[in-house]
């Protein structure tokens, strides 16, 4: 008998892979760092303090509502049909009625159920974005994606299938009291090139809690219209759900707008569910996608939430419930960072919106990687900054001298990782 690692001994084949297989597999800096953060959280090391990743809180209210939901829909005859059927290549057609319903009610958009398609979450809507609209075009020319403002959300860095794929603008830096900045869209070197496909930002963005003001939004908007570009805008952590947003904004939406959205940070990141509102073509064209791809979206997560939001009670998950559990957090964080920080020269980014602390360390001796690093060894775990400076100049010494901090787990983790940093500061200066 032939035994199994006769055919899969580094000596007898190397698997070959194709241009995909290479671009997709290749070592990158924040593989590293999720691969980092999972091997942290199963040490469970007593003095371990997680102040890196994405994921949301697990807030006990609302995942109290979700299990409520899932026991509805175990008792009831929509389960067989949730689990053992696929839904349409644009998702399931009640929730985005219902979902329709739900954003005339609140934005008067005017949308359509047609507007909507479902994704199997937001890396998974951007891909198909991304290479759909930018990348390698039939007349041989080649297009890109520009963010008009970075840092911006890692997540986007090798979404493309074509290498060089994206393109970045420095922002402005708006100096606040507090030891707080703010980055701001610079404008006045904001050239849309022809081979720009598309403008895209995150708001609230991850890393920096930034929420793009009213003003600069409608700026970006009326640049992409004026070059016939759509603009597309990351909403994941914004209107009308989860809407951990800290200040007074319009979220708007017209058929030059591509509207990201997920279930993800409502506390449902397993559920796998994005959510694109899109002028027609463009949802059709997802649709087209999904159908190919995955065949149809992940069911679970709009059978859960379509009761949730036709009764009205996502209104009272969102206000009631998820906002003022980070308002709260927030607010502990920002006491810990005066106290902790109040003699370092670092800033921390106004906190307008989702659950990050984005820290510039001005003048840091060493780099926010090599920081990581030492941190690591402290058992404190948060995302260096250098990844998030897609297509920017890394010659610019702003890009090594940020720190991006999750506020949402437990205070005694914030306070304890916080306390550790100012002290490995403390050392560095």
């Amino acid at each position: 008998m032939l035994r199994y690692n006769q055919f899969n001994s580094a000596t007898d084949v190397a698997m070959k892979l194709s241009k995909f297989g290479q671009k997709f597999t290749r070592e990158s800096g924040i593989h590293q760092l999720m691969v980092d953060l999972e091997e942290a959280a199963a040490s469970q090391h007593p003095e371990l303090a997680m102040l890196g990743g994405g994921n949301p809180a697990s807030i006990p209210a609302a995942q109290q509502i979700f299990a409520n939901e899932m026991e509805s829909l175990l008792s009831s005859k929509g389960f067989g049909a949730t689990v053992g059927l696929y839904d349409g290549p644009q998702g399931a057609s009640e929730f985005r009625s219902v979902l329709c319903d739900y954003l005339n009610e609140k934005f008067d958009w005017g949308i359509k159920p047609t507007n909507i398609s479902l994704t199997n979450g937001s890396q998974n809507s951007f891909f198909y974005l991304f290479n759909a609209l930018a990348g390698d075009m039939p007349d041989g020319s080649r297009k890109r994606i520009l963010f008009p403002l970075a840092p911006e959300y890692v997540g986007y860095a090798d979404a493309g299938l074509a290498e060089d794929m994206f393109r970045s603008r420095r922002p402005k830096i708006e100096l606040l009291g507090r030891q707080q900045f703010k980055y701001r869209v610079d404008f006045d070197n904001l050239n849309i090139d022809d081979d720009i496909a598309a403008l895209c930002l995150s708001r609230p963005t991850n890393p920096t809690g930034n929420v793009v003001s009213n003003r600069e939004l409608e700026q970006l908007n009326q640049l992409a219209s004026a070059h016939d570009i759509p603009l597309i805008i990351d909403n994941a952590y914004g209107q009308p759900f989860p809407n951990i947003i800290h200040n007074e904004v319009v979220t708007p939406w017209h058929d030059n707008i591509i509207l990201c959205m997920s279930l993800s940070k409502l506390g449902l990141p397993g559920a796998r569910t994005g959510i694109v509102i899109a002028n027609q073509e463009i949802t059709q064209m997802m649709s087209s996608l999904s159908g190919i791809i995955t065949l149809a979206p992940n069911s679970v997560g709009a059978a859960l939430m379509t009761r949730v939001i036709k009764d009205g009670e996502i209104d009272h998950l969102t206000e009631e419930i998820i906002k003022p559990f980070y308002e709260a957090k927030l607010a502990t964080a920002l006491q810990l960072i005066d106290h902790h920080f109040k003699e370092l020269p670092i800033r921390i980014h106004r906190p307008d919106g989702a659950f990050f602390l984005w820290m510039w360390m001005d003048g840091l001796p060493i780099s926010s990687e090599a920081l990581y690093q030492r941190l690591k060894t402290k058992h404190v775990y948060a995302i260096p900054g250098e990844a998030f400076f897609m297509g920017i100049d890394p010659s610019w010494e702003h890009t090594r001298q940020c720190l991006r901090i999750n506020y949402a787990q437990s205070e005694e983790q914030v306070a304890r990782g916080l306390a550790a940093i100012s002290a490995m500061l403390k050392t560095l200066y």
